[in-house]
Order: structure tokens, then sequence, then C-alpha cells
């Protein structure tokens, strides 16, 4: 199939001379006279590229782009304008154009950016780029399917699926496939906040409302306004907040910390969660009135090990995505591919962190590997890797484990004669180092909340106080 390309400028005469230009290099042309029959368009059809005029009635190239890039972050878009100056096309880039011609321009000049960002539209739909949901399952398909008809609507979704799924994913699809896909998609992480940072992030605040608040911020809610806000984690949110969340949910306002009067909002919320809010709620931990509100529409997506069929196609998918990584394990590994013996492995694991362990484990094997076929030899799965340092975390959640490597040879298998105790300790120290000692990863890979990782921590007496300790100390401490 051609590319197709949109053209948008309110010249009639401009429109034929871009459109006959590109048609002469073998591509379809779309064209449009403003930039709200542009965006009309954009529902209709997907563009490889849109070029647009800055200066239009209505709405300006800028704005378009500023919607362009809402809905669509990696479709290039080039702006033309015959007022260019250098502040002008330092704003349009910054706010994502992928260039910036002077009118008046010639054809030459025009051929040559088409080219160019077309290609750069190419590589940002890789399988490094894209976000995209692979599957084969039968049940995941369905909630898929029942994803894309919710979309429809502004109901609220609650999806609930253990960590590492793809539960992000799902709800970008669901605003992406919304009507309110021109308008922002916000996220926050519920569990990566303490509960006063997280009410001003949600909620927003006003000058002098409280020590530090020099000037007035909007919440997370404001900027989503029109758009999508994930609360990812929404089980970690305080009581707290979340009867604050039932209120906004309810009244479509928010209240600024410090703010005198409530600001109406119009927001689609997705929340996720890796935890049974029910059982949660009947324990007191979540509000129940708040778990019915948000379960309106709920999905949910099954755990890697229980669709095993999909494990081929995702491992394939990866192997693309980190195979063409420039200098990959030394050598040019274009191609890379999975051998039978190593793609048995990776079906009898369980895979505790779902699809996001799996893509850790092809990057790593593909660093690994030394030729363009990941033996069982290039393969370390968590339960076979030892940790002579374990967790020589720093006090901040997201810094590094500065832990030794590991080499094949130090290998370890969680034992019968290991208490539970034990085997529990050694599996969180191994995944911290496997994810680089960033806490919120580590937890999120465990399947357990960053608050419940941090007390596991204190409880095994792994929380360090002096920054500077050594190896070999945490080495003794186990």
């Amino acid at each position: 199939m051609r590319e197709e390309l949109l053209v948008v400028d309110d010249e009639p005469q401009m429109l034929i001379a871009v459109n006959e230009t590109i048609r002469r290099l073998g591509y379809g042309v779309t064209t449009a006279g403003s930039g709200m029959e542009a965006l009309r368009r954009l529902k209709e059809k997907y563009y490889g590229l849109i070029i647009t005029d800055m200066r239009m009635p209505e709405m300006s190239g800028l704005d378009l782009l500023r919607r362009i890039k809402n809905q669509s972050p990696q479709t290039p878009v080039v702006l033309l304008t015959a007022y260019g100056t250098v502040q002008n096309a330092v704003d349009a880039m910054r706010e994502g154009a992928f260039d910036y011609l002077l009118k008046p321009f010639d054809a030459e000049a025009l051929e040559n950016v088409v080219r160019r960002a077309l290609e750069a539209g190419k590589k940002e739909k890789s399988p490094r780029a894209a976000h995209v949901i692979i599957t084969q399952d039968a049940r995941f398909s369905r909630t898929i399917e029942m994803a894309a008809h919710a979309a429809e609507s502004s109901a609220t979704v609650l999806i609930e699926a253990e960590s590492g799924t793809g539960k992000e994913l799902l709800a970008r699809m669901i605003h992406e496939r919304s009507p309110r896909r021109a308008k922002p998609f916000v996220a926050v992480n519920c569990a990566a906040l303490p509960e006063n940072l997280l009410e001003s992030e949600l909620f927003g605040y006003e000058k002098g409302s409280f020590t530090g608040a020099a000037v007035s911020k909007p919440g997370k809610f404001e900027l989503a306004d029109g758009g999508t806000l994930l609360l990812d984690e929404i089980g970690e949110m305080a009581p707290i907040l979340q009867a604050k969340l039932l209120r906004v949910l309810q009244e479509k306002e928010v209240d600024r910390i410090g703010g005198r009067a409530p600001v109406p909002i119009d927001v689609r919320v997705i929340a996720t969660t890796n935890r049974d809010l029910i059982s949660l709620a009947r324990q007191g931990g979540f509000r129940e009135d708040l778990y019915y509100r948000l379960n309106v529409v709920r999905l949910s997506i099954p755990p890697l090990r229980d669709r095993v069929g999909d494990i081929p196609l995702l491992v394939d998918f990866f192997c693309k995505r980190y195979g063409s990584e420039p200098g990959c394990g030394g050598r040019d590994c274009d191609g890379l591919m999975v051998s039978p013996e190593a793609m048995e492995r990776f079906r009898l694991h369980s895979w505790p962190g779902n699809v996001r362990e799996l893509e850790n484990a092809i990057q790593r094997a593909a660093a690994l590997s030394s030729g363009s076929v990941i033996e069982v030899s290039d393969v370390f799965l968590w339960e076979s890797l030892d940790i002579t340092d374990p967790c020589s975390t720093r006090d901040e959640d997201d810094d590094p484990v500065m832990s030794p490597s590991v080499s094949p040879e130090e290998k370890f298998v969680l034992s019968s004669g290991m208490t539970m105790r034990e085997m529990e300790k050694r599996l969180i120290c191994q995944t911290l180092a496997d994810t680089g000692g960033n806490r919120t990863r580590a937890a999120r890979s465990l399947g357990i909340s960053l608050r419940t990782l941090r007390n596991k921590l204190n409880e095994f007496g792994l929380t360090i106080r002096d920054k500077e300790a050594n190896s070999a100390h945490w080495a003794a401490s186990f």
C-alpha cells in the first residue's frame, strides 16, 4: 500500500502545488482547507505524514500540531509558513514538529523533507517504538474486544491484572480508540508517590497554600481535561485520597489544595491494579463505594503463564526490537532468532513478571549471545541467578543497585532445604539486582506494592543506612 499524506492549508493554490509535488513522488494525498477539517480527516484515516500551514484562521498550524501529537505522537508533522522567525521554528520543534519550511520553497526542498519525514515515521513505527498488544489468546482477545467497545463511551474502566501484563498498553489503546484521542492521555503512578505529593499531583494547588507553593499548579485531572487520566496501581492510594477521588468522579470537579472554588473537569478515568480490590475493600484497605464507582467496565488481562501460545509471538517481537540494537553483544545481531531449546525454556518458565520479565530476558539474552541465535546458555531467568551482593541499595527508591556481574557459574537454584523466609529474601534481592536496584520496577515484577517491598526490606534488615556500605557487608547479611 502506498503511503497517504495529509496537506492542510487555507490557500487553494498552495494546496494544489503541494499536492502535485507529492503525487509525483508516488504518494497518495488528501487535502484540508483548515485545521478543523484536518482533525475530521484524522478521525477517518491514518496518515503517514501531515504537512500544514502555520498561519490559518480558527486554528493555527502550531495548535493543530499540538492536537496531532496528543492523538498520534509518532506521526511526523512538517510546518509551512511565510512568516518564519527563529522563535517560530523553536516553538514548532519544541512542540514536536519534524521540520519547518519557509514559503516560498522549491519542489526539491519539499520532496527532500517528505522523504526524510516518512523515513523517520517508519522508524517510529518499528517494534522498538510501537505500543502494540500482541496476542492470539482467545481470552485476552475477548478482553481487547471489550476494551474497544468501551472506548467509544466515557465510562470509567477498571483493569485488574498482575504486574507486567500490559495494563497501561490496554489503557492507551482505549484512549487512542476513543472520541477523546485528540486530547491528552495523562498517567499517574499511585504507588510511586507519598500521600501528600500524590494529592498535590492529582488535584493541584494554589499559590501560598503550603510552604514552597510559590506559584499555582494545576493537577493531573486538570491537565487531562477532555482526555483520559490513568490511575496506575489505584489499590495503593491512601484512604483520605480515595474519598477525594470519589467526590471528583461523582461531581466532575476538583478542589485544588488551598483553592476557593472547585474547578470543573471532563476526564475519563481508567484505573489499574495488580491487587484484588474487592477483597481489599472487605478488609478495610479500600473504599467499597469507590470500588463500585470505578468498576463500571471491568477488564482482566490473563497472566503470561496462562497464555503460553503468546510466548513465541512475543519472543519474535522482542527479538526484532532488541536484535537490531547497534553493537548488540559486540556484533551485528539483525535478524536475531531463538533456538528451539531456548524457546522451550521460555515456554516452561512461570513468568511471575509476565511480559515485562520476558522482554527483559530477551534484551539480556540479545546482549549476551555471541551469534545471531539465542541459545539456552544465553538465557538467565530469575530462579537460576546467583546474587553475591544482595540488595546493596540506596535510600532512594529508584537508585541503582551496585552489584557485581553474575556469571553462568554463579547460578543457584531455590532448594527444598531453604525456609520460605530465606527463599522470599533471596527472591527479593535477586529481583532488585535484576531491575538495577529500581524498587518501583522490582515491586511490579514481584507483584507486590512498593510499600510492601519497603516493609520486606525492613523486615529482612536490608534497608541501607550507610550509603558507602560495600558488597561484602551485604553478602555477609545473607
